[in-house]
């Protein structure tokens, strides 16, 4: 078990990467790893934020799997979301710049 964990975390990470240059693929996987706690625990609020940057990316999936969980959370929670993935496309668009 303790190697899937491991395997997951790298995911997670290596994913992240790809999400910082830009790609929406990764903000759609890094949603389902989040949603879904592969190799961490479930965090809505950091699922929410990914699924919500994969949408306005333009992502049809993206959009449904936000939806769905949004329904799990609190208001609080969703403003938190919203307010990470804004932060979230400050910074990475500021370091892109």
């Amino acid at each position: 078990m303790g190697n899937s964990i491991k395997s997951a975390a790298f995911l997670v990470e290596s994913r992240l990467a790809d999400a910082a240059r830009g790609d929406p693929n990764a903000y759609f996987d890094l949603g389902i790893a989040y949603s879904s706690g592969s190799g961490r625990e479930i965090d809505l609020v950091q699922a929410h934020k990914w699924f919500n940057l994969a949408a306005l990316a333009g992502s049809e999936e993206g959009q449904a799997c936000r939806a769905e969980i949004a329904e799990e959370m609190t208001a609080r929670e969703i403003a938190e979301a919203q307010r990470q993935a804004r932060a979230w496309l400050y910074e990475t668009g500021r370091r892109a710049a």
